[in-house]
């Protein structure tokens, strides 16, 4: 059947059964646009490209499979960027159509020019620079493959307008070409079979569950082998949900912010299982105080992560799910870490971080929240304060329930990616975590959210301030302010009602119970402005240059 290239695009997209995009039109992909009017899929008008990728990441992360984002080239292109970096530090599969000039007039710096191919080499996992029709279903199947096999990550295709015009006949390939699509990543049995006798030795053993937990899947495998060897388990911040935090083994999150029983726990091991993670700087703090004197199992499907920062006894290159259960069936049940485990449970009794009940706090407002809207709801955070006083506060059962920007740190992240979560999830409620300072980096999908009547509920930690550099500069750098004291002259719900959205405010505790239940009451999207004290600070804190077990408790 002969059809143009943007016609292709769109039957290909159907092939892959998406049934949602994000993006914005503009002039190098107007012929894309015109063959999206009969899509038989969503898709989702944003106000800029950096919130378009963000909200395909929510959706991707909330669904378990690619997502997909359209912009025209130039600007378009290169806002887009901070989202192909975002998803390619935290493993995303994102599949990113950029339009570009047309082939004759590359190289002239023609209107809107810019090489996004060439810029953006070192923030996705593959790209494709489209410059013939012929070439166009080959690069649209393999997109999808690479950016959903293995280590999941972005991949761009660079799409000419001219491409987009000419006209050829479409055959969508049945399977990818790329030789590295598919591949499963079977671990060395010999390296198991030494795992294996490591693990029966230790007598303190701790997991160490990251992002590749969640990506792969392997959250039941992993509860599983974390079960029949009670081995309590700690997570990163991408982990979190790949062990049910509301577990006995749970340690919660390790690192600069992490829970006290998971530092020392991590600290105090003779053996640590770190599965799916690259040992993050904010998750080791001072890397040779970091498990000083335990062994380590890693196990990463990624190689080229393995010994990379710290040294493993037992490096096992792997799928988790594949590796933890044939840990699981090679190991019988154990009883030798009761002593462990009596340890753990006496840190966590002597480190509370019970809120006080009275006094309206950002703890106090995260666990109202979480108590509300009980464990099936899928929260956002931005970045910041209240995304460490999120990873602390809020519990997560499941994985793909908890969606925050890991690696990149992203401001603005949160709240364009509650509007792919809510997507993803059939326009269920999805609350969303912010900062003043993060939500004010893409305020402007407030617009967006409104539009689809999406019931996304925005709780603001406002304290007026860019809080975490403000915390640091009240620490380390003898209380100097520097341009981090913003006040509060920003009326927050007067911008949503103006933009069609309830806006709601929080003053005290008792505002907090009304607010909870008028938000989730009304259908539509929400904006709760939450006054917290300027002064409030996300304990406990590893400061930098320290060790896990050196974090300041208050």
């Amino acid at each position: 059947m002969k059809m143009t290239g943007a016609e292709m695009v769109v039957k290909s997209l159907e092939r892959e059964n998406i049934d949602c995009i994000f993006g914005l039109p503009g002039g190098t992909v107007i012929p894309l646009y015109d063959a999206l009017y009969d899509a038989s899929f969503l898709h989702v008008l944003m106000r800029h490209e950096q919130a378009a990728c963000h909200a395909a990441e929510g959706y991707a992360r909330t669904k378990g499979k690619a997502g997909v984002c359209i912009v025209t080239s130039g600007p378009g292109a290169t806002n887009a960027i901070t989202g192909l970096s975002n998803a390619m530090l935290d493993s995303v599969p994102l599949v990113l159509i950029a339009g570009h000039v047309a082939n004759s007039m590359m190289g002239t710096d023609a209107f809107q020019e810019a090489d996004i191919f060439g810029s953006s080499l070192s923030f996705v996992k593959h790209s494709f620079f489209v410059k013939k029709i012929e070439e166009l279903t080959y690069a649209l199947k393999n997109a999808f493959a690479l950016a959903e096999s293995g280590r999941p990550g972005p991949v761009l295709i660079t799409l000419p307008v001219d491409v987009q015009r000419s006209v050829g006949e479409f055959s969508y390939p049945d399977r990818a070409a790329l030789p590295t699509c598919g591949m499963v990543s079977f671990p060395d049995p010999d390296l198991v079979e030494s795992a294996f006798g490591a693990i029966k030795d230790s007598l303190r053993p701790v997991i160490l569950a990251g992002g590749g937990i969640v990506s792969s899947r392997a959250s039941s495998e992993l509860s599983e082998f974390a079960e029949r060897m009670n081995i309590p388990v700690a997570t990163t911040l991408m982990g979190k949900g790949a062990f049910p935090e509301s577990s006995n083994l749970s340690l919660g999150m390790a690192g600069m912010h992490g829970t006290p029983q998971a530092n020392l726990a991590i600290s105090n091991s003779d053996l640590l299982i770190a599965v799916g993670t690259r040992f993050s700087d904010r998750t080791t703090g001072n890397l040779d105080k970091f498990a000083p004197s335990a062994r380590v199992i890693h196990i990463d499907i990624d190689e080229s992560e393995l010994d990379k920062i710290r040294k493993a006894d037992f490096p096992v290159s792997g799928d988790a799910g594949a590796v933890l259960k044939e840990l699981s069936s090679g190991i019988g049940l154990r009883h030798s870490t009761i002593q462990w485990l009596d340890q753990v449970a006496e840190w966590k009794a002597v480190y509370p971080l019970e809120p006080e009940k009275d006094v309206l706090s950002a703890p106090l407002i995260i666990r109202k929240l979480r108590e509300k809207v009980g464990k099936d709801c899928t929260v956002t955070t931005e970045v910041g304060q209240n995304q460490m006083w999120s990873a602390l506060h809020w519990t997560v059962d499941e994985p793909g329930k908890f969606i925050t920007s890991g690696g990149l740190g992203t401001m603005g992240f949160g709240f364009p990616a509650a509007i792919g979560a809510s997507f993803a999830l059939d326009k269920e409620p999805v609350a969303c975590i912010a900062g003043d300072g993060s939500l004010l980096m893409n305020l402007q999908e407030l617009e967006t959210c409104s539009r689809y009547e999406l019931p996304v509920k925005i709780f603001l930690l406002n304290n007026g301030t860019l809080g975490m550099v403000r915390q640091w500069q009240e620490m380390f750098a003898n209380e100097r302010y520097s341009h981090t004291v913003t006040g509060d002259k920003c009326n927050f719900p007067k911008i949503a009602e103006a933009c069609g959205i309830m806006g709601l405010q929080v003053n005290s505790v008792a505002d907090l119970e009304n607010a909870l239940e008028t938000a989730f009451l009304h259908k539509g999207p929400v904006m709760v402005d939450c006054r917290i004290p300027l002064k409030e600070k996300v304990m406990p804190m590893v400061p930098p240059g320290k060790g896990l077990a050196e974090f300041l408790y208050r």
